[in-house]
């Protein structure tokens, strides 16, 4: 039935023949808590992982409210409203959730403005709170093309840029000049992100080439492990006050267990 929907008469008949030429539809607006980037939908922000109870507060359920979710129109003050409380601020407090991404169920990863993105957060964590929203972590390609555009560091002024050097995180989207070519904010600095990708645990870090980044980004891509857990990639930096130049756009970690998890780390969600 789908795909005679997406079936379109073009012209008349063609030598006694009725011509139907299958269009593919044309990639629909992201939702307003992302952009497009190519044929993803990157989020907007950082993520902020909420809990939400099967009631609000006054005994309702939150079913409407956790389909609203995926649509991208929840909101500081629904989220509140329904009893939802937000979890990694300044803790892993994310039980009974585990660190090995079972017992999440009631996780959601939101992108929302001017919030504490969540950090000590697992990557399998990361991965249900995603899923649970209806959205998933990006491929290491798809954060690439969306950072695209974003400053890479030099100072930081502490109010526009960047945070890269402030030992502190900040809120989200509240670093005006921090945001990329397609709209998407922090992906320099603030939190490092994981990402979907996993490769054997790196050993040792190399370098850029100057050409490509020339301030020197962060790059712990190299060796390979043969023990132990593999490598999942972090990427973008953080807001360490000795990182720095070495976050930007290029910036890449590999020697980091997906079951690592840290005030520095944090993620977003792609669809």
């Amino acid at each position: 039935m789908k795909r005679m929907i997406m079936m379109l008469v073009v012209g008349a008949a063609v030598s006694g023949w009725l011509l139907l030429v299958p269009v593919e539809a044309k990639s629909a607006a992201c939702p307003p808590d992302s952009v497009k980037s190519g044929p993803t939908c990157m989020a907007k922000y950082e993520a902020s992982v909420w809990r939400i109870p099967p009631t609000n507060p006054t005994g309702g359920s939150n079913a409407l409210l956790i389909r609203r979710i995926p649509l991208g129109t929840v909101t500081v003050a629904s989220l509140t409203a329904a009893g939802a409380t937000r979890l990694g601020e300044s803790s892993d407090n994310y039980a009974p959730c585990n660190d090995n991404g079972s017992g999440c169920t009631d996780i959601y990863a939101v992108s929302l403005p001017g919030v504490t993105p969540s950090r000590n957060i697992t990557w399998f964590q990361a991965q249900q709170g995603c899923k649970n929203a209806g959205k998933r972590l990006p491929s290491n390609a798809e954060w690439q093309a969306a950072v695209a555009g974003t400053p890479d560091p030099g100072p930081d002024n502490e109010t526009t840029d960047c945070n890269s050097a402030t030992d502190s995180v900040s809120l989200t989207g509240s670093r005006s000049s921090c945001v990329s070519a397609d709209g998407a904010f922090d992906m320099v600095g603030n939190l490092w992100e994981w990402v979907a990708d996993w490769v054997p645990f790196s050993t040792t870090c190399g370098s850029w080439s100057a050409g490509v980044s020339p301030t020197g980004d962060f790059q712990c891509l190299a060796g390979a492990g043969t023990t132990g857990e593999p490598g999942a990639l972090l990427r973008g930096g953080d807001f360490r006050l000795d990182f720095s130049t070495f976050a930007g756009p290029l910036a890449v970690h590999g020697g980091v267990e997906p079951s690592f998890r840290g005030s520095r780390v944090g993620f977003r969600c792609a669809r």
